[in-house]
């Protein structure tokens, strides 16, 4: 998204923009503080600052029909413990209640303020877990730490090779109960920047957006050297994933996917305040 900003291939109007590359969970966290003045945020975290920040109608991350999904390993770590407690291993060829089990679970989670979070409870419940970084969940899975992951980096695509097997897939899911993209990222900008700079800088994201989506393979590449272990071929599906037409504007339908998916968590009680969808303009 960001490519054409940080490599000047676009018109920056004169602005400076100092990139600070961040997991999303810190980006979250900083959000809720105001620190930043346009910044990455989870959807979920957005419900928290919404007083600070207004959405940009660009730069959506959407999951539709797929997104953050729960793995465990093959072959898991204390089985004995589940069946004492007569609770199944769910296997892809399996007919088992998949809640139940995880319920019985210790899920490592890659923070409490990602939307990937918020889905996970939206679809099981109230669940054991732990917060770990989201690229070091794999390793709690391994060394046992946890029964089970949430996750939401490339690792939806090299789980299994990885050695692990998926449980659930929380975009999948979603699609099926609200016929509706998961809503799990977007970008946000400060309330308090004057009328005409916000007008600019929203133009300055959505042209930035629009050259990377037109110049596919350089903004791959741009991408490489932040990606773990993924080569190009790799790096540009997850990319394709996350970054397509929903990026460049939300349209009706996304705006629906995220006043339906905060809307359910307020409901629900896992959030504390219902949300006013607010955009830039």
């Amino acid at each position: 998204m960001f490519y054409a900003m940080a490599e000047n291939k676009i018109d920056l109007r004169g602005y400076r923009f100092e990139h600070r590359l961040e997991d999303i969970q810190t980006l979250n966290e900083r959000a809720l503080r105001g620190e930043l003045h346009i910044s990455a945020i989870s959807i979920h975290a957005y419900a928290y600052a919404a007083d600070k920040y207004a959405l940009l109608p660009c730069g959506a991350s959407m999951g539709d029909g797929y997104g953050p999904i729960v793995v465990r390993k093959h072959s898991t770590s204390n089985p004995e413990r589940f069946r004492e407690q007569g609770i199944q291993h769910p296997t892809p060829n399996e007919d088992v209640d998949v809640r139940e089990w995880l319920r019985s679970c210790v899920i490592a989670v890659p923070g409490r303020m990602t939307s990937a979070f918020l889905a996970l409870q939206l679809y099981l419940g109230d669940f054991k877990h732990i917060v770990i970084p989201f690229d070091q969940i794999f390793d709690a899975i391994k060394d046992g730490r946890a029964d089970a992951g949430l996750i939401i980096h490339e690792g939806q695509l090299t789980y299994a090779r990885s050695g692990f097997q998926k449980i659930i897939d929380l975009g999948e899911w979603w699609k099926r109960e609200t016929g509706l993209p998961l809503p799990l990222g977007g970008n946000v900008l400060r309330k308090d920047i004057p009328p005409s700079v916000r007008r600019e800088l929203l133009e300055i994201v959505r042209q930035s957006i629009n050259f990377g989506l037109a110049h596919r393979g350089e903004a791959v590449r741009h991408s490489l050297p932040y990606a773990r272990d993924m080569n190009a071929e790799l790096a540009g599906e997850f990319i394709g994933m996350y970054v397509n037409d929903y990026t460049r504007d939300y349209g009706k339908t996304g705006r629906a996917a995220i006043r339906k998916f905060l809307g359910d968590a307020y409901d629900a009680g896992y959030i504390d305040n219902p949300v006013e969808l607010k955009f830039a303009d």
